[in-house]
């Protein structure tokens, strides 16, 4: 009898690159492939809305710091 290979869980870290790799459009397809087998989706979601939060955030203090008063 042979038991199926254990997956070990990917870290946060892990997850926010892959978010971040995706943000930009560039990801590979043997990563993809493997971030959907160790990758939960509720943490890409999760990650996902910091990131778009932070983004935003980024860019409104960008704005807010360029245009004069």
């Amino acid at each position: 009898m042979s038991q199926a290979p254990v997956v070990a869980g990917t870290s946060w870290w892990a997850t926010v690159r892959t978010v971040a790799w995706s943000f930009l459009g560039l990801r590979a397809r043997v990563g993809l492939e493997r971030d959907v087998q160790q990758i939960k989706p509720l943490h890409v979601v999760l990650v996902g809305f910091v990131g778009v939060f932070v983004f935003v955030g980024g860019l409104a203090a960008l704005v807010h710091w360029i245009v004069p008063g």
